[in-house]
């Protein structure tokens, strides 16, 4: 199986020259190089999202696959942990797996503030920024907002929340998942811009708001998120939405083609 990447094609060409069936997977709107090189000798090329002009019985939508715990950790558990008001509407920031500054920066200036503020901030900063922004919070003493440096499983924390500020990489299938609605601000120099394809997914579907790096103006964050979470009826719908285009049966799929591709061998 090949997933993308630098490493896929190589391995791919080895699979191949020693007829192994192969099957791919392919996690963002487009095919990367490894997939495109070796997307036609592949016994299976199982996408993420459908992509235009790939289709017959090579190409098959699956999803992506999300870690099991995703949506199923327990609400008022989770909320507890990290300090969360059982009635308090929650937004939750981060940025990936390495956190992102742009978002950093602009949640803190948007939120940390002694200004009052309506809902919590459930804040996962990433290892780079968490010292920086620690020390910006022991400033200021905001109230409602939990700082995390790094969360290895995103279960807790978006069973937490109602609203996500984050990226739009492979996370979106997370958020899918929980069912969570989402203001998305794609990183503006991934790869073929799949970041705004992936926001635009959400967006299309009514799950998302996209904001551009660009624009990530504190102020403007501030009221739109305060804007979000504080109409329940848009909040539902986008809901909604999000958990209507989740497959929580990707990973399931995958495995299915690939032990199928093995027993046809």
């Amino acid at each position: 199986m090949g997933g993308g990447g630098y490493v896929a094609g190589p391995a791919g060409v080895a699979a191949l020259s020693l007829r192994l069936p192969l099957v791919l997977t392919e996690a963002d709107r487009h095919l990367g190089l490894a997939n495109r090189l070796l997307a036609r000798r592949a016994r299976r090329v199982c996408l993420a999202f459908p992509i235009d002009g790939l289709g017959g019985d090579r190409y098959l939508v699956t999803g992506r696959p999300v870690p099991a715990s995703i949506g199923h950790s327990d609400r008022a558990a989770a909320r507890d942990r990290f300090g969360i008001g059982a009635d308090a509407r929650c937004l939750l920031v981060f940025g990936g797996s390495q956190g992102s500054r742009t978002i950093n920066e602009a949640a803190l200036a948007a939120f940390a503030g002694r200004e009052p503020r309506r809902f919590h901030v459930l804040h996962i900063s990433g290892h780079r920024d968490y010292a920086t922004a620690q020390r910006e919070l022991d400033a200021t003493s905001p109230e409602r907002y939990t700082l995390v440096e790094y969360e290895p499983d995103l279960a807790d924390s978006l069973a937490a929340c109602d609203l996500v500020l984050a990226r739009a990489g492979g996370s979106v299938f997370e958020l899918a998942a929980a069912g969570r609605p989402a203001i998305l601000v794609p990183y503006p120099y991934a790869s073929a811009r799949h970041q705004h394809a992936n926001a635009a997914w959400m967006a299309d579907a009514g799950a998302a708001v996209v904001v551009e790096d660009a624009d990530l103006d504190p102020q403007r964050l501030s009221a739109l998120a305060a804007d979000l979470l504080a109409d329940d009826a848009r909040l539902e719908q986008m809901s909604a939405a999000s958990a209507a285009l989740a497959r929580p049966d990707a990973a399931d799929r995958i495995a299915d083609e690939i032990l199928a591709a093995a027993e046809a061998r």
